[in-house]
């Protein structure tokens, strides 16, 4: 079982380096036994791509950055049989004189790179992997378009001095209150029904994408969603976001998830000075704001209720044993936390940060 990502080690004669955009791309290639370099600028065409490394002495290995391109050309230079690395920009290793940027020199740059091994290769996710992503940021997406399409309407029900005081607001009593405003003024009318209407459009959305994700839940990422509900705050949706999110959560230990969702603080050590700060927030977004929601459910008494229990049904004993060990000491954290006085919200990235470790050792148990 491999713990960390480590770079093949390079035997290929061709090193290419890929500066890949969106309409173009500019190739570098040197050749370990003449040391000539070779340079072309090439269309996105794959095809083209797969020709033009045909013509280089062989075999050749292929690095290009990871970016908006996706992994399309990574994945049809593999099923070609040719060595392709996805090379993590924020990674990369630059002269620190080094003051002129361009496309040229970054696909050579990346040429030298790849055949020193000085690189960090992210990971590159299946067709069907990617898919799952997808269909889980679509409805990350829809969420946060639906909370804005809410605010937006509730301020503007709110300068006409209407508040909804009856109960839980978006619910359908609240809904059948909204449908009854009527407004003097037809502009403000028409204006109050447009942003029902987004409400409703984008609601409706994000309704349709919740179905398409428990239809997909019997899938490759199933064993492991059920191995993380053993903990508290992560449900199906969550579990299934994080599994697509990782992917290969052997990649990582229960140290280093931290640092790849940006929850560890940030480091300044200079002899004998150590100076800690906020956390570094980098890495996937989307994953630390799951993780941190997921956090603020450890700060409650911790009870074994139906929701739980019908989660550790679907889970395998060993995972159930080490979701409640999980449970158990993070709700000890929060409250060693409270009897220190520490701040609600430092206390809970520190409780997410632990929380990303139990994540952690749930997906790499074994069945």
């Amino acid at each position: 079982m491999r713990h960390s990502w480590e770079a093949p080690e390079f035997t290929e004669r061709t090193s290419v380096g890929l500066d890949v955009h969106a309409r173009s791309i500019v190739a570098a290639a040197i050749d370990g036994v003449t040391g000539e370099l070779i340079q072309s600028r090439l269309t996105p065409s794959h095809v083209h791509i797969r020709s033009w490394l045909a013509d280089l002495p062989g075999p050749v290995a292929v690095a290009y950055e990871a970016g908006p391109t996706g992994f399309g050309l990574s994945r049809s230079l593999t099923a070609a049989g040719i060595r392709c690395e996805v090379v993590a920009p924020s990674k990369l290793q630059r002269p620190s004189g080094d003051r002129v940027k361009t496309d040229a020199r970054d696909a050579v740059h990346l040429a030298r790179l790849l055949r020193l091994d000085e690189f960090t290769a992210v990971w590159v996710p299946t067709l069907d992997q990617e898919t799952a992503r997808d269909l889980v940021r679509a409805r990350e997406d829809a969420r946060g378009d639906l909370m804005q399409a809410r605010h937006r309407l509730s301020k503007l029900l709110l300068r006409q001095g209407l508040v909804y005081s009856e109960g839980r607001a978006w619910t359908g009593a609240h809904e059948a209150w909204l449908r009854r405003q009527r407004f003097q003024s037809p502009a403000l009318q028409l204006a109050f029904e447009s942003d029902f209407e987004a409400v409703l459009t984008v609601q409706a959305r994000r309704d349709r994408l919740d179905e398409a994700i428990a239809m997909a839940q019997d899938s490759e990422f199933t064993p492991i969603v059920r191995r993380l509900g053993c903990l508290r705050g992560i449900s199906n949706l969550t579990g299934l976001a994080l599994a697509v999110e990782v992917g290969d959560w052997h990649r990582f230990t229960g140290n280093s998830i931290g640092s790849f969702v940006g929850l560890v603080p940030s480091e300044c050590y200079s002899g004998a000075s150590r100076v800690q700060g906020s956390i570094t927030k980098t890495g996937n977004t989307h994953l630390r704001r799951l993780l941190v929601e997921a956090a603020w459910h450890h700060r409650a008494r911790y009870a074994i209720g139906k929701t739980i229990q019908d989660r550790w049904e679907l889970a395998p004993v060993a995972a159930r044993a080490r979701g409640d060990a999980g449970n158990r000491r993070l709700h000890a954290r929060w409250n060693s936390f409270r009897e220190r006085r520490k701040r609600h919200v430092v206390a809970n990235v520190a409780i997410a940060r632990e929380l990303s470790g139990w994540c952690w050792s749930l997906a790499v148990l074994e069945e």
